[in-house]
Order: C-alpha cells, then structure tokens, then sequence
C-alpha cells in the first residue's frame, strides 16, 4: 500500500534525512587512504546519536545472512550495495559508496554518496558523474502525474548512453514511517508504466550503476553485492517528495559537497 505524506510529515521526513545529509559530511571529513570502513561507521553512530536519531541498518535483518552489524553500508569498489564495514584500510585510488538511514521522531532518512580515496583513474571518475547526473534525472520525473516508469527510464537511458550497466535485482523504494515501504522505484523502465505518482508521495531514487555488465551476485555473507566482472559501481541516493510540477529533495549533499570542496563529484 503506498502511503500518501501531509506537509507535516513530509517536514519530519527532511529533517530526518539532513541529519543522514550531516552524517554524511562528518564521514567525508575522515575518508582517506589508510581509513578503515569500520571507523567509518563508528564515526556514524555516534554522530546519529549524538543528534537523538537511531541508525535505521543496523540490526535490519535479511533471509540470506544475520542481521546487519554496520550503521552505514560501505561498498568499496566492485561492491554495489550492503557493503559490511570492516577492517580493511582503504587505499589511493578506491571509491567507496557509503549508504545512511536515520529514524528521527517516527520517520526515515535514506540516503547515498560515492566518494573518492585519495585520486581516483578518469574513466571510474566518468561512471560516478554519470550515476550522480542519472539520480537527477530520475528527480526531475517524480512529479505528480508522471508513472515510476517514467523515473527508471531516464536513468536507465543516461546510463545506458554510456555503455554503463544499469542493476535490476535493486531498486528504490517508497519510505516514511518504514524505511521501505511502495511503490518500488526500479532505476530501469519505460515512459507512462508503473504505478502513478501523487502529490505527497515520498519515494528514494538510489541509481545503483555499473562501469561494465549489470550482473551482479551475493556474497556467502548474506548482504555484500559485487558485480560479477570485477568492475567498478557507483550508488547515489536522494529521498525526495512528489511535487507539483517539481520534486523536491529532503535530503541534501551540500553538507557532503561542503567538506569535498573541489573534489566533490
């Protein structure tokens, strides 16, 4: 069932998802080689707690493995999504997704950055700038009227321009008071099917994208998803509300792009 937002809810939703914005932030202040993702996301709890929020991943439980120890995801390289935080120093050249949910006052934040270790080869840079300009294509289609089709098609045709290979066994999702609730919101699609979008719909659009084939499989740890050819993928995620002739974007990467400065992607 897909949950219609008031414009309270919806307020309660942003702040939520600038606390994951912030959280974000406080994450790219301490990305560098040498890092671990586990400090990573020592780093994250405590920041969402700090700020009266929980970490929504953690202990979220899944058919395939234990329940997820990590309050952020962080996937290195040719790690799509549901990257385990370890002990493992991150090193020049990596990037690495991290994905963050909050639970503020009864609702959910949900959201994604890929960033750079140190300097990152041209061509990974290329597969992040398009994912990210995909995610912001997808926005633009989430308005009232439009169908979720019509979101995962104007990802899926940025990406696919450039030979990039779109995840389908991953979606976006509605969130509110759950961090998943309907409609799911597929990266791939066709104009004018799906479900249809009303105003007051919140939904998170995550591109999950990957530099060559989109064959992707689960490790024996129930949760990490690599791509099948050891390639490179990218993941960014914004939660947004469905507007009337415009989305608008409850969660933020100003905070991010703040610490990045020049490097911000």
């Amino acid at each position: 069932m897909i949950y219609l937002k008031t414009d309270d809810e919806i307020e309660l939703l942003r702040q939520s998802n600038l606390l994951v914005g912030r959280t974000l932030a406080e994450v790219a202040k301490n990305i560098k080689p040498g890092v671990t993702t586990k400090q990573l996301d020592k780093i994250a709890e405590e920041f969402i707690r700090d700020n009266g929020a929980v970490p929504t991943f953690k202990g979220v439980t899944s058919p395939y493995g234990p329940p997820f120890p990590g309050s952020i995801c962080a996937s290195v390289n040719d790690v799509v999504v549901h990257g385990i935080p370890n002990d493992i120093p991150l090193k020049e050249g990596d990037i690495v997704s991290i994905d963050c949910g909050t639970s503020l006052n009864g609702f959910c934040g949900d959201s994604a950055y890929t960033f750079c270790v140190g300097e990152v080869d041209e061509e990974v840079m290329k597969l992040l700038r398009t994912t990210k300009e995909a995610l912001y294509l997808g926005i633009q289609k989430a308005v009232h009227g439009n169908r979720v089709g019509d979101i995962g098609c104007a990802v899926q045709d940025c990406c696919e321009a450039h030979n990039y290979g779109v995840v389908r066994e991953l979606v976006g999702h509605g969130i509110g008071k759950e961090m998943h609730e309907d409609p799911p919101v597929p990266n791939y699609g066709r104009k004018g099917t799906g479900p249809l979008l009303k105003r007051g719909m919140c939904i998170a659009i995550e591109p999950m994208v990957c530099q060559g084939e989109r064959n992707i499989y689960m490790m024996n740890d129930g949760w990490t998803i690599r791509t099948q050819d050891k390639k490179m993928a990218a993941h960014f995620e914004h939660t947004v509300a469905v507007g009337l002739g415009k989305a608008e974007i409850l969660s933020s990467f100003e905070y991010i792009e703040q610490v990045l400065g020049d490097k911000a992607i």
